[in-house]
């Protein structure tokens, strides 16, 4: 009876005052993402009304989650919500016409189960689980055209690229593909945006650089080339913008809109989201303004003794939140909302009242019996979370609460009231989650190229004459001059060599000769050459590998500690030692983006010559920070040293006759090249995945 009477007096004011309104469709008004675990995630999509049933595929290469929710806007006013989970890397809300796709951007192949709570949809993404296909507890329909199918033994790849300018300003890259099955992953790099295609060709004609700056879009250049046997497209966007791609059959569009002339836009979508109304009242009572808006949403409000008054109001199509908030605001009102119950009253009674709770709440807590709980912690340090719960900065505890730990079962135990019990719990199920590991190999290439040449020669000679210029070993004989007087020649003897030249050894290897002598009336003339070559090539490859977690520095060393004698000031002696060994020093850091950001030291230190004072330590190090792709190599360092000597020794004057010059010529060549080559390659690790 009560019912029917509250319809006709509905009916009633709906004949007295002509309103009428228009029902929108399902609008998404926010995304939530808690993380269970870190193989785990649960996303809440929370719609202004019963959320619609979606089509849901998934894919293997790259390997993604989609859902498209028909006649759905996207009122959340954010396109990208970052999340770094072990499977789920983000989630992407891309609006199109006439429907809204939420794509699971995951790091690996993972399961997901649906359900409906209210007005909010909720899935759940689990990368533990061992089956790959997603099964649903709400019911769906499979998109078969979007599902993914088997590598065909054609090549796949892109046919065509076409950009165009939208109604609204926005720029649009379309991409024809030559099968839907073609893997596509989009990511926000830096200032740019990234589109890779994996296991796709590109025709050489697409291979090119797009400069569509005159369109008068946010895009101002387009890039392709390819890469392996992946193509990657780099969109060059400027100022404040942002994206939404979505695929149809054999088509991937991406568009690239202004993000500041739709943030108002967004904004008011946000704020009201509510059925369209319009109200047309002259004098009419506050209370029977808020009864028809009662009647209209189902809600159940409560108006305080102290509203009263009369106004007079026209509103044409606008959502009944704004409307209601336009009355409140107009008679100095304010609302409280639990459930599906609305409480309105003056602002002024409304903090008076909650200022009356809060104190009375302190009292409660003040006087509340505390209790003790055992918290088990699987993967944090025990006194770690002590110091979190007992920041001075930042207190969780309440001032009558205290945790103590035990180390040797590396549990915590708080006392404290038991809302603050139930803090500690939801904050455990938040950081007390395993930490992701990375393995981190570096080689060290060092690569020698030498080459060395030596020539020399030796000339003797023996003469009967009376010229001491050579020597000899012969008896002595008379001269006689011009003059017809004879005189006793000087006494040649001896075996002394006129030029030695001959060639140097080279590491400890002696030079070939080959010897000629040649006699006459006069003398005997010898003659030796000598000559030695080397070529020598020299390739040292050094493979250190670690497994670290995240943010964790890690040290690795191979090598020798050699030993000096010191000695002191009171002439005492002692031995130190110092190292040279083969070490790799690197803490990493995992971005949100799959990459891994390292502060690295490479040392590569080895014996060196001996010295009166010990041997020498030949030593080679790099410190820096670098970012790389998990999987991704990249050269950090290099050295390389060129040296080359060209020697020659020879007789003055003797040494500069052309072709017989070279009896009286020592030559020595030298060339010697070293290089040195630093790799480092960093890989985000599994669950499963072990330094092997």
């Amino acid at each position: 009876m009560n019912k029917s009477l509250a319809r006709l007096s509905y009916f009633a004011l709906c004949l007295l005052t002509p309103f009428a309104f228009a029902i929108d469709a399902a609008n998404i008004t926010n995304v939530e993402v808690s993380n269970v675990s870190a193989d785990k995630q649960i996303i809440k999509v929370t719609f202004n009304s019963a959320p619609p049933t979606p089509t849901s595929f998934s894919v293997n290469t790259p390997p993604r989650i989609a859902f498209d929710f028909a006649n759905t806007a996207n009122q959340t006013g954010k396109n990208v919500y970052p999340v770094n989970g072990a499977a789920l890397r983000s989630v992407n809300v891309a609006e199109g016409t006439g429907r809204t796709r939420l794509v699971f951007n995951l790091q690996k192949q993972a399961s997901y189960e649906t359900s409906v709570e209210g007005n909010s949809y909720l899935i759940t993404v689990d990368a533990a689980a061992a089956a790959n296909t997603a099964v649903n507890s709400a019911p769906v329909r499979s998109n078969t055209q979007f599902s993914d199918a088997k590598s065909s033994s054609k090549a796949e790849g892109i046919q065509a690229i076409d950009f165009r300018r939208g109604s609204a300003g926005e720029g649009k890259v379309i991409i024809d593909l030559s099968s839907p099955n073609v893997g596509i992953d989009i990511r926000q790099q830096g200032k740019n945006l990234v589109v890779d295609f994996s296991k796709a060709g590109l025709p050489k004609n697409l291979e090119r650089q797009l400069d569509v700056t005159d369109f008068g879009t946010p895009i101002q250049k387009i890039e392709t080339h390819a890469q392996g046997d992946s193509v990657k497209m780099l969109i060059e966007p400027k100022g404040n913008w942002e994206y939404s791609a979505y695929q149809t059959e054999n088509r991937f569009v991406v568009e690239v809109r202004d993000a500041s002339a739709n943030k108002d836009k967004a904004a008011s979508k946000a704020n009201y989201k509510g059925e369209k109304l319009s109200l047309n009242f002259q004098n009419v009572e506050v209370r029977t303004v808020l009864q028809v808006i009662a009647e209209f949403t189902g809600l159940n409000i409560i108006t305080s003794d102290s509203v009263g008054g009369a106004l007079t109001l026209r509103l044409k199509d606008v959502p009944w939140d704004q409307a209601l908030d336009i009355i409140l605001q107009a008679k100095g009102l304010d609302q409280r909302k639990t459930g599906n119950v609305m409480w309105i009253a003056p602002r002024d009674e409304l903090a008076a009242k909650e200022k009356s709770e809060l104190e009375n709440r302190k009292q409660i807590s003040e006087l509340e019996p505390t209790r003790t709980e055992y918290f088990q912690l699987k993967y944090h340090k025990a006194d770690a979370l002590k110091t979190i719960l007992s920041d001075e900065k930042q207190k969780i505890l309440s001032p009558r609460g205290s945790a103590v730990i035990d180390p040797r079962t590396n549990q915590v135990v708080v006392q404290d009231i038991p809302s603050k019990l139930e803090q500690i719990r939801e904050l455990l199920t938040k950081i007390d989650i395993p930490v992701r590991q990375v393995m981190i190999e570096a080689r060290i290439v060092e690569a020698e190229d030498g080459f060395q040449r030596q020539l020399g020669v030796k000339l003797h000679g023996l003469y009967a004459k009376g010229d001491t210029a050579f020597g000899g070993n012969l008896t002595s004989k008379d001269y006689t001059s011009p003059g017809g007087s004879t005189f006793p020649g000087p006494a040649i003897g001896g075996n002394v060599p006129s030029v030695s030249l001959p060639a140097a050894g080279i590491t400890g290897f002696n030079p070939g000769s080959i010897a000629m002598l040649i006699a006459g009336s006069d003398g005997i003339l010898g003659l030796e050459l000598s000559a030695l070559e080397q070529d020598g090539k020299l390739k040292i490859v050094s493979s250190p590998r670690l497994v670290t977690a995240d943010q964790v520095e890690a040290v690795i060393e191979d090598g020798q500690e050699i030993p000096y004698s010191t000695s002191s000031q009171n002439g005492a002696t002692t031995v130190e030692f110092k190292k040279a060994t083969l070490s790799l020093k690197v803490t990493p850091q995992i971005t949100p983006d799959g990459s891994v950001f390292m502060d690295v030291h490479v040392n590569k230190d080895s014996r060196g010559t001996e010295t009166i004072n010990g041997p020498a330590i030949n030593t080679k190090q790099i410190k820096t920070k670098v970012l790389v792709e998990s999987g991704g190599t990249v050269v950090i360092g290099g050295i390389f040293i060129e040296n080359s000597s060209n020697t020659i020794t020879q007789v003055p004057l003797l040494g500069d006759i052309p072709v017989l010059g070279n009896l009286f010529k020592n030559r020595s060549n030298k060339k010697e090249r070293r290089e040195l080559l630093i790799f480092l390659t960093p890989r985000v690790l599994e669950s499963d995945l072990t330094l092997r």
